[in-house]
């Protein structure tokens, strides 16, 4: 057992958070932790990882086990680059004892791993986006672990993460890179699909159950499935105790006369009784809490049509984020976007809105414009020095919602806020109460359109599943960014692909097309900048300019292109094989066998990569 925590409790001020909570990892698991906002997870996570003391309990850890932290928000000092402080992370690590070329080595090799190419390495994270930051932060995580730990422990991983990374990091969990990989894992996450295909342990921190935790062997699905029979046991379990209850009123009911003839311990029995029955009933009354209430007001507007693009296109910083592209956004319908991170999709919806104006093409809002709510990634639409009363209900001490009137506690209790928590700055709130918080304030705008940017990041799975329905119920137009796949497949009517390398948008209806358009945009980006860096340079010295040969491709290149698509996916066939092979237990123990699978799989990748470089090849020579 790598690990064993025993009644762990902790409270912040006057506030418990959790109490005799238990659980251990061992070697090969890898738990999901979820539960409510507020319930404690990272406060858990944290303890886990010896960066704060509990109030009670204790940890055990196996001798030697060497574990790695990742927060949820990882800082980095300005100016730096991601190679500079995975170096800084792995120079005191055992690998590398000191040595500055050893750890610059193992860095690049981790960050290459990560998906890194050298351009990013040396770019400064400050200019990176959040994905490839939180990338970075899990690289040097690995980095001081010398590649490898025994124990990663992670924050909200996919928060800021694209698809891609999203991928990436299932495949890493699942099957490592070679000789960089985590024995266990515990991860904090509301990410459906990542628990489904990642955990082989699920854990619930919750009042729902005694000692404040519920275990559950195998995936997700799993997990629900033997949350319920608990929970249905449990509720069974309270109507029988309260039964006898029942029973013990009646009987100490009689009289003082008629208990003085029966046994004193049939009355401590029944004072017990009473006590599990009031702690059940607490236990069953926070399984039935569920999530924050959430329900958009619609404006009630009839225009069916409320937006409408006709071949826009926007370009930012000199590079080329989408072209021709056409769109409708009518009531009722939820309009997905999708791409990996700086394709250009808050781009898209700030020049939907009209925040931007599109290089080229006309974009067309109702009469009267549409009103937009809208709940942007970064949460920044309130300052955080804001008193959470003024945020969630700017007009005073009552909030008029639906044509009706509540008080502020009233309303604040429906995001599951505490009455304590009106005075507190939206600045002292979690991600979540945070996330909670600019809801409750956007439900008080009447909308016709919805723009909701990662509305998902740091929701609890109850507030989601309400999110969900919510949004599902909305009778306006809705405009939906997320890397949450269960949320795009059970809402977009349409998916929008951003990050094509010709800058043409790909419009899906479903999400498995919409993962196979981004995988093929992917590569073909892959290709592209392979062919690029490659391409020799002109030889007086001044840089190469790319343009398209109008010659035609000659009868040899032609057949060679008309084969490309069955050898490209022959190709693909084969480095799944190998990569099957690479990751095969027994294989481990033949040094020679397990390097000769490693070279075969970098050989095939490398012939994957030269069959899109010569495509991209043929395809511009085309025209």
């Amino acid at each position: 057992m790598l690990l064993t925590a025993t009644d762990l409790s902790k409270s912040h001020g006057a506030r418990e958070l959790f109490r005799g909570v238990c659980m251990s990892v061992a070697e090969g698991d890898r738990i999901g932790l979820i539960g409510p906002n507020g319930a404690g997870k990272s406060t858990l996570l944290r303890m886990l990882a010896s960066r704060e003391e509990p109030d009670d309990g204790s940890l055990q850890c196996a001798r030697g086990t060497v574990t790695v932290y990742i927060p949820q928000r990882e800082s980095f000092a300005q100016g730096v680059t991601a190679r500079q402080a995975a170096t800084a992370a792995a120079l005191p690590c055992a690998r590398c004892h000191g040595d500055p070329h050893e750890a610059e080595v193992l860095a690049a090799v981790i960050l290459g791993k990560i998906g890194f190419d050298d351009e990013r390495m040396d770019r400064p994270l400050e200019k990176l986006s959040g994905g490839w930051q939180k990338r970075a932060a899990i690289a040097c995580g690995l980095a001081a672990a010398g590649g490898s730990p025994d124990l990663l422990l992670l924050d909200e991983p996919t928060n800021h993460l694209d698809v891609e990374g999203i991928e990436w990091l299932e495949r890493f969990l699942t099957k490592g890179a070679a000789d960089i990989h985590a024995t266990s894992a515990v991860f904090v996450t509301h990410d459906r699909v990542f628990l489904e295909r990642v955990a082989t342990k699920v854990g619930e921190l919750s009042r729902a159950y005694p000692g404040g935790l519920f275990v559950a062997d195998g995936n997700f699905s799993e997990f629900l499935r033997r949350k319920s029979e608990f929970l249905e046991g449990q509720a069974r379990m309270e109507a029988t105790l309260a039964n006898e209850v029942r029973i013990d009123n009646a009987w100490l009911g009689r009289g003082a006369q008629a208990r003085r003839t029966k046994a004193k311990g049939r009355i401590e029995d029944s004072a017990e009784r009473r006590d599990q029955l009031a702690s059940l009933q607490e236990r069953n009354t926070a399984a039935a809490s569920g999530g924050a209430r959430v329900d958009f007001t619609a404006s009630g507007r009839r225009t069916r049509k409320l937006i409408a693009a006709h071949g826009i296109a926007k370009s930012m910083g000199g590079r080329l984020l989408f072209r021709e592209l056409d769109l409708e956004l009518v009531n009722g319908q939820c309009l997905g976007l999708m791409g990996s991170n700086g394709s250009g999709k808050t781009t898209l919806l700030r020049v939907l809105m009209g925040d931007l104006q599109a290089d080229a093409g006309t974009v067309v809002r109702a009469d009267p414009e549409p009103r937009v709510v809208f709940l942007s990634q970064a949460r920044i639409e309130l300052p955080p020095q804001t008193l959470l009363r003024d945020a969630i209900s700017p007009h005073g001490e009552k909030v008029r919602f639906r044509g009706g009137e509540m008080h502020i506690t009233a309303w604040s209790r429906r995001f599951l806020f505490k009455d304590d928590q009106l005075l507190q700055s939206v600045g002292q709130l979690s991600g979540g109460e945070l996330a909670r918080a600019h809801i409750a304030r956007m439900m008080l705008e009447p909308a016709d359109v919805l723009v909701l940017d990662e509305p998902t990041n740091d929701l609890d799975l109850p507030t989601l599943a309400v999110l969900e329905e919510s949004i599902e119920d909305f009778p306006g137009g809705v405009l939906l960014v997320t890397h949450d796949r269960a949320m795009l497949e059970r809402l977009a009517e349409k998916i929008i692909v951003l990050g094509s390398p010709d800058g043409i948008p790909s419009a899906v209806t479903s999400l498995d097309q919409a993962l196979r358009a981004l995988s093929a945009f992917e590569k073909a980006n892959a290709a592209s900048e392979l062919a690029a860096s490659t391409r020799p340079s002109n030889t007086d010295g001044a840089k190469s300019v790319s343009t398209p040969s109008k010659k035609k491709l000659n009868y040899n290149e032609q057949r060679e292109f008309d084969a490309m698509e069955a050898n490209i996916a022959k190709a693909e066939a084969e480095v799944t094989k190998l990569d099957k092979k690479v990751n095969e237990p027994g294989l481990l123990s033949n040094h020679a066998a397990y390097s000769k699978a490693c070279a075969e799989l970098g050989a095939a990748h490398a012939r994957v990569a030269a069959l899109y470089a010569r495509w991209a090849e043929l395809e511009a020579k085309r025209g």
